[in-house]
């Protein structure tokens, strides 16, 4: 497996991983009791802390996508042989 699709595999599991993330902990405007600034929507986010959730996002990535490159890397397993669930 080359750079370039392990590159692409693991921001797969990013980006799946991220989305599973990002509602964990969030409170919104409506549910801490404070008036949306402007016109907002009260279903809004009061801190989503971002930042966090990035980091956070990257490290559970690691650790998924770290056992399937080894598993390629060492043949246990063959990205044809995936192709072949579809």
């Amino acid at each position: 497996m080359n750079l370039e699709t392990s590159l692409a595999i693991y921001l797969i599991v990013w980006w799946v991983v991220l989305f599973s993330v990002l509602p964990i902990g969030v409170v919104s405007h409506a549910e801490a009791g404070i008036r949306t600034p402007g016109g907002g929507d009260p279903g809004a986010p009061v801190d989503p802390k971002l930042k966090r959730k990035f980091i956070t996002t990257t490290w559970i990535s690691a650790l998924l996508f770290a056992p399937f490159w080894i598993a390629v890397h060492f043949h246990w397993i063959s990205l044809g042989m995936l192709r072949n669930f579809g």
